[in-house]
């Protein structure tokens, strides 16, 4: 009989908390106020805190970041190469979907190999959010794509 079914990894309510409060850290050193947004594989929100002060649409913005790295296991800010290949239709098509976000800022996380979820921080610099993101996953021990 063929195993239908396989195990999976998930990301624990600890790792959650963990990578806010890292991601925020980062974001307090830099003395930028961010949003910051953790989902699951599933791209299905897990955590989710503003600093008070960030932008309105930051909070948005890093919820799609995250849905975005998650559901390409890509971080956000590869975009713009990676559509470099593509015909215009597909670049036009693709940032015109609902939720993508083709901008920095947004990991996927990955452990040992297996995607358990995404992060996206929005409020600062695409180069200040990236490292707000990876001040997180840098915590959780996670590995880039």
């Amino acid at each position: 009989m063929e195993n239908w079914t396989r195990a999976t990894r998930e990301l624990t309510l600890d790792a959650v908390r963990a990578a806010l409060d890292a991601a925020v850290g980062e974001a307090s050193s830099q003395g930028i106020r961010v949003s910051v947004a953790v989902v699951d594989a599933s791209g299905v929100a897990l955590g989710f805190l503003r600093m008070p002060g960030a932008f309105l649409h930051s909070a948005d913005i890093a919820v799609d970041k995250a849905y975005t790295a998650a559901g390409f296991r890509l971080p956000t800010g590869a975009w713009g190469e990676v559509l470099k290949g593509h015909s215009p239709a597909v670049r036009q098509g693709l940032a015109a979907r609902p939720r993508f976000t083709g901008f920095g800022g947004g990991l996927p996380l990955l452990a040992g190999g297996d995607l358990v979820g995404g992060i996206g921080v929005s409020g600062g610099s695409e180069a200040q959010d990236e490292a707000c993101a990876n001040a997180a996953r840098i915590v959780l021990g996670m590995a880039l794509p």
